[in-house]
């Protein structure tokens, strides 16, 4: 009889400790490795072996975290500008991918007499971001299908002593970029709104009218106006003026940068510029 309990027992050990196993196997749980302890800062060296790995299987949004962890945690190392960089290509990359990115943007189904146009208004974001996020070579949408949308409200900020504009969404840093402000410090300081864009923009140059592509035309590829007439954000026929106190007073981007704003900032957008 002894025995005979003796093997129940152990038979009942056996079967609970399966039972644990195939939770465990089947589980959407994460066993948390020491490694990953919660407040635990990995070497760079393993982040960059994370990085490489994520990279590989393109998973970018891991590769975003480990970046980011990169620059917050190692803000010394003689590598952060070159991790801040990848960090920048990274997080443009991932808006502009259909690739959802959690608190920042989401998926939406379109319903029937939707447009392009009423979609970003309800979202306040840009047609442009809309067809470029979700690969659309048209304005024609399908009623039922899904759209990547971002959600994340675009921010930006100048500081002139840096010659350095930021681009945020909500309160996170997307990117960083190298501009020019204007000469003897004209660039007016404050918060501003983009209340218009252009493409391929005319200038209007002491009463004469220099055409788009015109090697004379300063305000390059595209134009994001202030609602301070007069000022906004531009590109340049001027690449080598990037960095410095260069403009009348305006805001000057390499052109496939400020191209890149173009297709992000909604009419609206919020622009803090400081000394």
């Amino acid at each position: 009889m002894r025995n005979r309990v003796l093997v129940l027992a152990i038979a009942a050990v056996a079967a609970l400790v399966l039972i644990i196993v195939l939770v465990i196997k089947f589980s959407k749980v994460k066993i948390v490795k020491p490694q990953d302890k919660v407040g635990e800062v990995k070497p760079f060296q393993a982040l960059l072996l994370d990085a490489k790995n994520q990279e590989q299987e393109g998973d970018f949004l891991a590769l975003k975290s480990t970046y980011q962890k990169l620059t917050n945690n190692f803000i010394g190392n003689k590598d952060i500008s070159i991790w801040q960089k990848k960090l920048d290509g990274i997080n443009i990359a991932l808006i502009f991918s259909p690739i959802i990115v959690p608190g920042l943007s989401q998926a939406y189904q379109i319903q029937p007499l939707d447009t392009l146009t009423k979609i970003s208004r309800q979202f306040n974001t840009t047609v442009d971001l809309l067809k470029k996020s979700n690969n659309l070579s048209s304005d024609i949408i399908i009623s039922g299908r899904r759209l990547k949308v971002w959600t994340g409200r675009f921010s930006v900020l100048v500081d002139k002593s840096l010659n350095a504009l930021i681009l945020k969404s909500n309160d996170e840093i997307i990117k960083t970029y190298h501009v020019s402000t204007g000469l003897n410090s004209s660039t007016p300081i404050g918060t501003f709104t983009i209340v218009n864009k252009l493409l391929d923009p005319v200038w209007y140059k002491s009463g004469a009218i220099v055409p788009p592509g015109s090697s004379e035309n300063i305000l390059g590829t595209r134009w994001l106006g202030f609602n301070l007439a007069g000022y906004g954000i531009h590109g340049t026929t001027d690449p080598d003026s990037i960095g410095k106190q260069a403009t009348a007073g305006c805001v000057r981007m390499l052109n496939q940068e400020v191209e890149e704003l173009y297709i992000l900032l909604p009419v609206g957008t919020e622009v803090v510029i400081i000394g």
